[in-house]
């Protein structure tokens, strides 16, 4: 509770504030503390202060003061303190952030309402957000703000038991529909991205899937080689012999399947298309590549007559192109082992029909 001492004498004043009886005014406070502070400096620390000390009183014998009421009279003290030192201990933020965030805000406090909104945003957790947010909203502080909009939306369910989320339901159903609105987003931001970095993965893929091709059909792998020559049974598999062991399998069934003269093999279509793919990518001459069809579809494609099904196709090649040139670029070795783990096996069975 706050004491209410009796007003200090003009010496007192004047050894405490450096300042002259004229320069008095008083801070009152909602526990009746009389709280002495010096009328310059805080018109200098506060443009609000400022026009409240320069209004004209009515006598002028009387002591000017100024009321700030609505939190502890000992939040007050600190926020005149710190109006003289621009200085504020971690335990009085921990006492006071809140009030001293609305203070900021009410009498134009820059410097201190930053001070507080770092504090807050530290001292944020499930049960005090729903009351921190609707104080942001109400100062105009927009990191504390969407910090808390972020810790509600990745713990909905844990602040929907608090009994700050039941008052606001029952008092500010605008804020409650505003909030609700913003988890409905950040879900919507969060499935967008899960399916953009698949789709990049893909084509990170694929974009491997071509390589592999092209080393398999240039200079041969564990069981798969160039036509004019058989594979080295001693050779070592590959750096990337995960997806290379499955385009292997692939390149043998296509070169033995029966179905595939009727287009009935699903596995000999994905193959298929990934020789096509080649030949959208290859630059080099006619007679120098050595991955089969790859001259037949390069003829193809210039006589491609569907318009929307060749766009789709130079889309999709823009694409490969485009995740080859970023795995090109160096990654962590840490990273790098990561992603070589994490690559499926069975890639060509699973993922090329994207292609078509």
């Amino acid at each position: 509770m706050c004491r209410s001492p009796a007003s200090p004498t003009e010496h007192e004043s004047d050894h405490v504030l450096g300042g002259s009886v004229e320069t008095i005014v008083y801070i009152l406070t909602s526990g009746g503390r009389r709280i002495p502070a010096n009328a310059k400096i805080m018109a200098s620390a506060s443009p609000v202060l400022e026009s409240i000390i320069d209004r004209p009183q009515k006598h002028r014998s009387s002591e000017k003061t100024i009321s700030i009421l609505g939190v502890p009279c000992d939040a007050v003290d600190v926020f005149v303190r710190f109006l003289y030192s621009t200085k504020c201990d971690e335990d009085e933020m921990e006492k006071f952030g809140i009030h001293l965030l609305a203070l900021s805000h009410v009498y134009l406090v820059p410097q201190l309402k930053t001070r507080c909104t770092k504090a807050l945003i530290g001292r944020l957790n499930i049960e005090r957000v729903v009351d921190v947010l609707q104080l942001a909203r109400l100062c105009d502080a927009p990191d504390l703000y969407l910090k808390c909009m972020r810790l509600i939306s990745n713990s909905f369910k844990a602040v929907e038991e608090t009994e700050g989320w039941k008052f606001l339901q029952n008092n500010d159903p605008y804020l409650e529909l505003e909030i609700l609105k913003f988890i409905d987003e950040a879900e919507s931001r969060k499935k967008k991205t899960r399916k953009h970095l698949q789709e990049q993965s893909l084509y990170f893929q694929l974009s491997e899937a071509m390589d592999c091709l092209q080393h398999i059909c240039t200079e041969g792998c564990t069981s798969v080689g160039p036509y004019d020559k058989e594979p080295s049974k001693n050779r070592a598999p590959c750096s990337k012999f995960s997806t290379c062991e499955g385009l292997q399998h692939s390149i043998h069934h296509f070169a033995n399947c029966k179905k595939r003269v009727n287009g009935g093999c699903v596995r000999c279509k994905r193959m298929w298309q990934l020789f096509k793919l080649h030949s959208s990518i290859c630059e080099s001459p006619d007679s120098t590549c050595r991955v089969p069809l790859c001259r037949q579809f390069k003829i193809k494609g210039q006589q491609v007559r569907n318009k929307k099904e060749e766009a789709r196709w130079e889309l999709l090649v823009r694409k490969v192109v485009a995740a080859k040139a970023i795995s090109s670029l160096p990654l962590p070795k840490r990273k790098r082992d990561q992603d070589q783990e994490q690559e499926p096996r069975s890639f060509i069975n699973h993922h090329v029909s994207v292609v078509c």
